[in-house]
């Protein structure tokens, strides 16, 4: 799963890098932790038809949701399921997003107990783009914008981390996602491999683990032996 990620750019290089109109009104802000439920940027096309760079909350609120209450179990929407599950094929069919990152971060338990963080990100600097769901919930404070990340089965090298990652969109792919389509489901493809090894898999420190810490130096590197997961499952 993605359950907590890094997104650190400014409106204004947001809406260049992917050539959006800004929405933000100033309520954009670098978060080097982000947790479920907090305010993210994302791309979307507007019912209107043009790309914007909006802010929306962490975790789908489907429009027929009686309260936003299970918002922080829907950051999520796998890759297999999302086309059928009543919760996301709405939003999946008409209402698909990017969700601009520096990167992601998982958690792999050491030998002596402790879970160790790693910060995925590419090696050259460059924004990444998960492939998200967006939602308009009409509640008594007016609408909420609200999204979700899809995830896919992790390729490569990720999957001695974990065994899901985000579903990354390299940029050729970012159109694509945001068109219309009959036929979305034709759009689940993972990044090829040759894309994925321009990622890094840093270990980091601790502090990314507590929700109230921020700032650049959650993503900094740690010296430490990585522990896979498949070492993991050898622990219980």
């Amino acid at each position: 799963m993605c359950g907590r990620y890094a997104t650190t750019r400014s409106a204004g290089d947001l809406s260049a890098l992917f050539e959006s109109h800004d929405e933000t009104d100033g309520r954009l802000g670098p978060d080097h932790n982000v947790a479920p439920t907090d305010p993210v940027p994302l791309v979307r096309v507007t019912p209107e038809g043009h790309r914007a760079l909006s802010v929306g909350r962490w975790g789908l609120v489907p429009a027929w949701s009686r309260s936003p209450a299970a918002a922080a179990r829907m950051i999520n929407a796998r890759a297999e399921t999302v086309a059928t599950s009543r919760a996301y094929a709405g939003a999946f069919a008409r209402r698909r997003c990017l969700v601009p990152a520096d990167g992601w971060y998982e958690w792999v338990r050491s030998p002596d107990g402790r879970k160790q963080p790693y910060y995925m990100t590419p090696l050259d600097g460059s924004v990444l783009a998960f492939a998200g769901i967006w939602s308009v919930w009409e509640g008594p404070g007016g609408p909420l914008l609200t999204c979700s990340v899809l995830t896919t089965a992790a390729l490569g090298e990720l999957a001695e981390v974990h065994d899901r990652m985000p579903l990354l969109l390299p940029e050729d792919r970012w159109g694509p996602w945001l068109a219309s389509t009959d036929e979305p489901a034709g759009l689940l493809v993972p990044p090829p491999p040759d894309w994925l090894a321009g990622l890094e898999i840093r270990p980091v420190g601790p502090a990314v683990g507590d929700v109230r810490n921020d700032g650049p130096e959650l993503t900094v590197r740690v010296p430490v032996a990585r522990v896979t997961a498949a070492e993991e499952m050898t622990l219980f």
